[in-house]
């Protein structure tokens, strides 16, 4: 009964996290702001003034499918962001700018995060994959064992996770720096609305840390106590 509970009650703040950062980003995706430029053309600024000009910047289609990939040093923007003139344009796109400015400046948290992609990688796949395995091999019988392999597995997600509140705050406050220290939204009405957008975003970070939080928990606990603790 117990893990329906973390299931569900995880599952409910993930799509709660998920629905509020696009119904924010929806409200100041509308306008544009007062300095008139793209998000595309706002990131290439900020790269160039940072200096950081080795990046190629670029979109894809999608929404919200922003990110900066630090391995190919490429910043890719949706595209209704690459082209968008508004206050959530600006912001994804300068949020995505920190990341490349983090790893020119070598920031310790994104230099672990990316030494941590492949057994992420790994662990990803054992929490999906193994309890199926376990119930067709039966070594779902052996609690200790099968406790033990996923606590593990979702102690490198829940780790991964922590890592990333780092970085991904980080990236955020540069971004709202910049894009005042620039000139390149306006104070006021503008600005609050690029910290909305960056602010709701975050919380998707945080949901995912503590939903991996939670199931290490689920499956460590027995292993402490001595014993199951779940129904």
């Amino acid at each position: 009964m117990s893990i329906w509970i973390l299931f569900i009650g995880t599952l409910l703040l993930s799509l709660w996290a998920t629905a509020r950062v696009k119904s924010v980003y929806r409200r100041h995706s509308q306008g544009v702001v007062v300095s008139g430029l793209t998000g595309g053309e706002a990131a290439y600024e900020i790269l160039r003034r940072a200096g950081v000009p080795d990046v190629q910047i670029t979109h894809q289609d999608g929404l919200l499918g922003d990110h900066y990939d630090p391995v190919r040093r490429r910043l890719v923007l949706s595209t209704e962001n690459f082209y968008g003139r508004s206050p959530a344009a600006l912001g994804v796109a300068a949020h995505e700018c920190g990341h490349a400015i983090q790893q020119q400046l070598a920031y310790k948290p994104l230099t672990w995060r990316m030494a941590a992609v492949g057994i992420t990688t790994y662990a990803n796949y054992v929490v999906m994959i193994f309890p199926f395995l376990g119930l067709v091999t039966g070594l779902i019988r052996n609690w200790v064992v099968m406790a033990s392999i996923m606590a593990a597995a979702w102690g490198v997600i829940m780790l991964f996770n922590l890592i990333t509140l780092p970085v991904e705050f980080d990236a955020s406050r540069r971004a709202k720096e910049v894009l005042s220290n620039l000139g390149m939204i306006a104070p006021g009405d503008e600005a609050a609305a690029v910290r909305q957008v960056l602010d709701a975003a975050a919380w998707t970070y945080v949901a995912a840390f503590v939903t991996s939080l939670a199931y290490l928990l689920w499956h460590l606990l027995p292993l402490l106590l001595g014993g199951r603790t779940r129904d």
